[in-house]
């Protein structure tokens, strides 16, 4: 199988192209900017195709493909005072995604497979009633509605031309190299830093970085895969205190946590500016793999506390070497 995997560089992408690498598979990675440190790992064919949007040629990258995998995606903007975020997110989810997937189709590429986003369902859930499939998408940020978008013009692609398409949508995605809020997380509580947050009874719903990859491996040539969508997780859906203590473990640190009721810990986060982190700290987001894991026949291969210390001990690795 010949596969093509955009935005290769990243952090999902470089572990998809080094597992497909392991299994014998032909890997074209397709970056933005061909340079020698931001090239995904040895031994893949890299290919840059500059800004993605409605007008990137794709020609070359797409020559003797049969799936595609478009990991690609803007998900955060610098200058929010200077453009409209939903139409730069529009620009590159949604017309960068369908100018690919269409060319993919005229190439005669066999598959298509987005990696979408959890935040297509919405923000969050009632504790005990994760999000499916089935459920109608409330997107809240102009991320999720541009992924929404998205997975609505492959949908309608896949109708007129027949190329098959599947869409996973992940919630967090952690593992070695994680960035943002899940890095930061750990540097709080390898310094021993006290956190208000030892009493939070929320349920969130995380991935790994090798159970997500398995799971987009899976969905390469699995035939009950075909124009799909599926939902990614652990399978151990954990709250925001419980989260903190097994990363206090897989970092070999006592976890410094202390109470403090959540409408007082959301008041201050909303003083601060912080509304956003006070809602993913303090609500329920789960996801219902169980679909998943029955058209599939797949479940993920990694546990949570396995991939806690895989991560753990890639952040200390580099923590030592700084």
């Amino acid at each position: 199988m010949n596969v093509l995997i955009s935005g290769a560089n990243g952090f999902i992408g470089k572990s998809l192209c080094a597992e497909l690498l392991r299994q014998g598979q032909f890997v074209r990675a397709a970056v933005r900017l061909m340079r020698f440190d931001n090239l995904p790992i040895e031994n893949v064919e890299t290919t840059s195709i500059g800004v993605i949007d409605g007008e990137t040629d794709w020609t070359h990258a797409l020559l003797d493909i049969n799936v595609v995998v478009h990991l690609a995606a803007r998900v955060h903007l610098t200058k929010h005072n200077a453009v409209d975020p939903l139409d730069e997110m529009h620009k590159v989810n949604v017309e960068g995604t369908w100018n690919l997937a269409r060319q993919a189709a005229e190439a005669g590429v066999q598959r298509f497979i987005f990696i979408s986003s959890i935040k297509v369902n919405g923000e969050s859930t009632s504790l005990g009633r994760p999000y499916t499939t089935e459920d109608q998408p409330v997107p809240v940020d102009p991320y999720g509605i541009s992924k929404l978008e998205a997975e609505e013009s492959l949908r309608q692609l896949a109708d007129e031309t027949g190329m098959e398409v599947v869409i996973i949508r992940p919630p967090l995605v952690y593992g070695p190299g994680v960035k943002a809020n899940f890095y930061d997380m750990m540097r709080w509580l390898e310094k021993g830093v006290p956190l208000p947050l030892g009493a939070i009874y929320n349920k969130r719903s995380f991935v790994a970085l090798d159970n997500l990859v398995d799971l987009i491996v899976t969905c390469i040539e699995h035939p009950a895969a075909a124009n799909r969508t599926f939902l990614a997780g652990d399978g151990e859906d954990l709250s925001t205190t419980e989260l903190l203590q097994r990363m206090s473990k897989a970092l070999g640190k006592p976890a410094k946590l202390f109470p403090m009721p959540i409408g007082v810990l959301k008041a201050a986060a909303i003083l601060l500016g912080r509304r956003d982190m006070a809602q993913r700290l303090c609500n329920s987001l789960q996801v219902d793999i169980s679909k998943t894991c029955d058209l599939l026949g797949w479940q993920p291969p990694v546990s949570v506390d396995d991939a806690l210390k895989r991560t753990a001990a890639d952040f200390l690795q580099k923590l030592k070497a700084v």
